[in-house]
């Protein structure tokens, strides 16, 4: 399988490269691309991964980063059967807060990349029926505090995947979409750094633990295995039960049954 990886120098995206290439989820030989502005680190994983691996730094939110990424993939591997659009950022901050080039940012990199990436690698997909995944976040369908661009740009890109799916099956190409829940990376390793913030985080999860890169990139590469052949159009939730725990959270419920 020729794998394009994007935010691959960390995190979920490298998770990925290193699932892929053990052959366990997908067996087999595989040939991938691994994408990143980062340099330094996309050359450790790229060395790590071993020769099957390229590399192309390329920094999403750039407006021809799909047309870049999509021509190191061909001199690469000479085709493309998936792409993985994962690259992505979180900003803090109120919405009063922010501004116009906030705004702008992370909507270049959240959204509209995987768009140019997607209509970059579409002729390649088309030919090989491939897939797509893209990386979004539970935050894309529950508001978030502090994080209002972040949680919009996921849900614009939930949409977008979805309208990729209705406008590109009939070319037998699945699209679909992964949504983490707290996930220790290192983008968040941060917010997670103290005990007690990341006891009470741990407490809302119903499997009572943060995920991890491994857990997500488990998910993606099922999406854009065999095994998944008739999938397309979903969006997997990959948050320990997390979206569950609302009533649990609330104290809502007795716990008991009353017989009338």
């Amino acid at each position: 399988m020729r794998v394009v990886i994007t935010g691959a120098a960390s995190g979920i995206g490298r998770a990925c490269a290193e699932l892929l290439v053990k052959g366990e989820i997908i067996p087999g030989e595989h040939k991938m691309l691994l994408v990143d502005r980062d340099a330094a680190n996309l050359g450790q994983v790229a060395e790590a991964v071993g020769p099957s691996a390229g590399r192309a730094v390329v920094d999403l939110s750039d407006r021809d980063c799909g047309d870049r990424i999509a021509e190191a993939a061909i001199a690469h591997m000479g085709g493309i059967d998936a792409v993985i659009s994962n690259a992505g950022i979180i900003m803090g901050g109120a919405l009063v807060d922010l501004g116009p080039d906030d705004f702008d940012r992370i909507y270049a990199i959240n959204t509209r990349a995987s768009w140019a990436v997607a209509k970059a690698c579409y002729p390649h997909l088309k030919e090989s029926r491939g897939a797509f995944v893209a990386t979004a976040s539970m935050s894309a369908t529950q508001p978030t505090p502090a994080l209002g661009f972040y949680s919009s740009s996921k849900a614009a890109l939930l949409m977008l995947v979805r309208q990729l799916c209705i406008e590109w099956g009939p070319d037998g190409i699945r699209c679909n979409t992964v949504s983490p829940g707290p996930t220790y990376t290192p983008m968040t390793a941060a917010g997670y750094s103290d005990p007690a913030r990341r006891d009470q985080r741990e407490a809302n999860i119903a499997l009572r633990k943060l995920g991890l890169a491994e857990d997500v990139a488990g998910a993606i590469l099922f999406l854009i295995g065999p095994h998944a052949g008739h999938i397309s159009g979903i969006d997997v939730l990959v948050d320990g039960g997390m979206s569950n725990m609302l009533m649990p959270a609330s104290g809502g419920g007795t716990g008991q049954t009353k017989q009338k």
